[in-house]
């Protein structure tokens, strides 16, 4: 059986960063217009007047303090509170997929290879533009690379499902490296005029190149082993789709953008991760001391603390744990491979650490890897 391996990852970043301060203001202009629009029915009692967002509630929250975005103006501006992306025509590349090939240029440059090298690709993301055709035969049309491509969404855990799932195809012999891809326009569905999630999100795109071991470059990353689980819950949810869709201007459909109901979130998935990862550890017959870094989902800070602290037996430290939550925000899919693009270069042969995201779903991913020797 062939061994599959990390050969490289790749990342775009969009030009555009909204600080904290920028997303407050245009929260709190935006609030004081619905409460002047709403006065009547505030003061009768039938309405809630909408409280004030704060830079101090949102770091105490989730760890974030910025997040980039692929549309600045309208995201902050009190009157439309959301991203206006043009369409474009069938003819020219959609967004996500000239967003997943920047990254993916990326990550094949990182490898020394061209797209003649790859046999596949794999879009993994919680937010894709269409149903089809794939993106990710967008991309491989894109990229000029022959074979195969799909799309999968497993939300947030997307990129860890594409792993094992490019994993599998190297050892069953069905390729030999693997493009997959996690574009990432979280900007596009999240309810900017929700005080309790307005923050959360950022946009970006991100690519992992996963190939058999013996056409690999020599700098690469073993493989030792995945493990998926997904069970479901309601406490993340998001119901846009082709049999329905939200209101044209923005706010006016909240169902259909990202809901949640954040401590059933955090209650339930900190012990559900945190077990898995303990048990496949123990599959692999691993230990928590022999981790040199774990590289979690970006979604929250107190979660990550959490869930780090119960993995190793004591409080993590940022080297053993990164984050790039405060500049990138939660990006879904992508957080987990921002952590271990930024943060891995200073691992020295035989060290070992743990890729790993969790999310909507609920789904979770756990990949264990080696720095090869």
């Amino acid at each position: 059986m062939t061994n599959p391996v990390i050969s490289a990852t790749g990342l775009w970043t969009p030009p555009h960063s909204i600080s904290n301060a920028e997303l407050v203001a245009s929260y709190n202009a935006w609030a004081d217009t619905w409460n002047r629009e709403n006065e009547a029915e505030i003061k009768s009692g039938l309405m809630e007047p909408k409280t004030h967002s704060s830079v101090e509630f949102i770091e105490k929250a989730s760890g974030i303090k910025s997040r980039f975005v692929v549309d600045k103006d309208g995201v902050i501006d009190p009157y439309i509170m959301a991203p206006r992306i043009a369409e474009r025509p069938n003819e020219q590349i959609s967004l996500l997929a000239e967003m997943a090939v920047f990254a993916a240029r990326d990550a094949l440059k990182a490898a020394g290879r061209s797209a003649e090298d790859v046999d596949a690709v794999i879009c993994a993301a919680s937010n894709m533009q269409r149903a089809y055709p794939a993106m990710a035969i967008e991309v491989q049309q894109a990229l000029g690379i022959e074979g195969f491509a799909f799309d999968m969404n497993v939300a947030c855990s997307s990129a860890t499902f594409g792993i094992q799932t490019a994993a599998d195809f190297i050892r069953a012999g069905h390729a030999k490296s693997v493009l997959m891809v996690n574009p990432e326009v979280c900007s596009g569905h999240l309810n900017f005029t929700d005080r309790d999630s307005h923050f959360i999100f950022g946009d970006v795109a991100t690519a992992v190149l996963i190939e058999a071991e013996d056409i690999a470059p020599a700098d690469h990353w073993k493989i030792l082993g995945t493990k998926l689980k997904t069970q479901f819950s309601n406490n993340i949810r998001n119901n846009f789709g082709f049999l329905n869709r939200a209101a044209p201007e923005g706010v006016g459909a909240p169902d259909k953008l990202f809901i949640q109901e954040g401590r059933k979130v955090f209650r339930e998935v900190v012990p559900m991760v945190a077990e898995m990862i303990g048990a496949h550890m123990g599959e692999l017959g691993l230990t928590a001391p022999g981790l040199r870094r774990i590289w979690l989902h970006q979604a929250n800070a107190n979660m990550n603390r959490l869930i780090a602290s119960k993995v190793l037996g004591r409080e993590a430290t940022e080297d053993e744990s990164p984050t790039v939550l405060d500049t990138y925000a939660n990006t879904s899919s992508a957080g987990s491979i921002i952590a271990f693009h930024k943060h891995s270069s200073d691992f020295k042969p035989g060290e070992r650490g743990l890729i790993c995201s969790f999310g909507a779903g609920y789904s979770a991913g756990t990949v264990f890897v080696e720095r090869s020797r």
